[in-house]
């Protein structure tokens, strides 16, 4: 009996072997459905693909800043049936003002909280920094350029302190800024000494911060047509990255929905500022941060490893992050951020006072980060979040006050409110989870 032989591969060969070839190795039955991303058919569906992802979304939990939104217009609904006054541009402008303060301070929260951790100390560490710059450039003649910048620094050096506790020795993130919250108001006291109390001059660059309005009309809507502009070009750009790489991506016709939903906004509140004051350094200050701050999280390789450690400390460390580095940093400019609040606090109230940085200011920092939608469980959220959070705060605190309720029955709603936006968040992941994407 003969054998043939395969002489290219020196084995023996047979029928079987001449048929077969690269496409009999994973065999497709006659009948196979090839499936889909659903989100690569919004790239090919257009508007009607996004309305089918969207709602895919929502079913799976997905909800994002919708709770949010909707909330701020329940809220303003509410309040200005209730009293004509809350959307006046006068009020409006208080609450533009009224959000950089403890926006700055939240700002720091929301880059903590993408850690899965937290930091009680930031309220301590605002009045500190305020103390800082009253004494220096008040008692002791310090310029007031120098005098921030100590202040600046004195913040952001605290938070690295924190962050070496908890990240390098393994105390716990809960004990290590009770224990700064404490201790950093205590040195407040000492460094305010006897007087308790430091004004700060009027005509001082810090009262400036947020005393200074750009009163004539092209600021506020030349602000609005600069921010309009840059979200569709980014969008833009970044649908056509995207594309370019075959992710899935938004459509132009949901780019040009999302840019005109903007600019009805910022071109409406420019109108209503105009019609006070004018634009508000403090607001402009404030969106600056954010929108510096944001493209750190998004598009910057340290944002990145942020959300990473969020989203699984174990695995980042596997991937070769820092964890170390990165969590000492983060606790840096949580402390940074709440020196930059609290300056913004005393340049409203116009002094540094023992009051600083106490009462309910760290509860609404942390609160406004939460309800804004970044989550307590970590990996996910937004900076954007500390400005939508303090819109809710804000406007419930604002609303309240002008119809005369008393700041107890304020505390209940916003307590309420920051229970009810965890409430979505957990339900939110767990839903999440349950269909897959968690």
């Amino acid at each position: 009996m003969t054998t043939n032989v395969d002489k290219t591969n020196g084995g023996p060969s047979n029928g079987a072997n001449k048929a077969s070839g690269p496409a009999d190795a994973n065999p497709v039955a006659k009948d196979a459905v090839t499936v889909v991303d659903p989100r690569l058919l919004v790239r090919q569906e257009g508007f009607k693909g996004y309305l089918t992802e969207f709602g895919r979304k929502m079913r799976s939990g997905d909800l994002g800043v919708v709770p949010v939104i909707v909330g701020i217009a329940i809220i303003w609904a509410v309040f200005q049936a209730k009293d004509s006054a809350f959307l006046s541009p006068k009020n409006l402008s208080d609450l533009s003002i009224l959000l950089g303060g403890t926006g700055m301070i939240s700002v720091g929260i929301v880059f903590v909280l993408l850690l899965g951790e937290i930091d009680l100390s930031v309220g301590s560490v605002s009045g500190l920094a305020a103390a800082t710059l009253a004494v220096l450039n008040v008692n002791h003649g310090v310029p007031e350029g120098i005098a921030v910048i100590a202040a600046l620094a004195s913040g952001a050096l605290l938070g690295a302190v924190h962050g070496f506790f908890f990240a390098k020795i393994g105390v716990p993130a809960f004990v290590v800024t009770l224990a700064g919250l404490l201790a950093w108001n205590g040195l407040m006291l000492q460094v305010l000494g006897t007087t308790g109390t430091i004004s700060i001059a009027d005509d001082s660059f810090v009262r400036d911060l947020t005393a200074h309005y750009f009163s004539q009309l092209i600021a506020a809507y030349g602000a609005a047509t600069v921010a309009t502009a840059g979200f569709f070009l980014a969008q833009f750009l970044d649908s056509r990255r995207r594309k370019a790489v075959g992710v899935p991506s938004r459509p132009l016709s949901e780019i040009l929905v999302r840019t005109g939903v903007l600019a009805l906004i910022v071109f409406a509140a420019a109108w209503r500022l105009n019609e006070y004051k004018g634009l508000p350094l403090a607001l402009v200050i404030f969106v600056a941060v954010l929108v510096i701050l944001d493209f750190v999280v998004r598009r910057t390789s340290y944002g990145r490893k942020v959300i990473a450690l969020g989203g699984s400390v174990e695995a980042a460390r596997r991937a070769g992050i820092n964890v170390v580095a990165i969590r000492i940093s983060v606790y840096s400019l949580a402390g940074l951020m709440a020196a930059c609040g609290g300056i913004m606090i005393a340049s409203r109230i116009g002094s540094a006072s023992q009051q600083a940085g106490t009462g309910n200011l760290l509860m609404e920092a942390i609160a406004a980060a939460v309800i804004g939608g970044t989550s307590l469980f970590g990996g996910r959220g937004s900076v954007w979040s500390a400005l939508l959070g303090m819109l809710v705060i804000g406007s419930i605190s604002s609303g309240m006050n002008l119809l005369g309720v008393a700041n107890s029955v304020q505390y209940m709603i916003t307590g309420g409110v920051l229970l009810a936006a965890v409430v979505i968040d957990s339900v939110s992941r767990r839903t999440q989870r349950s269909a897959g994407r968690g």
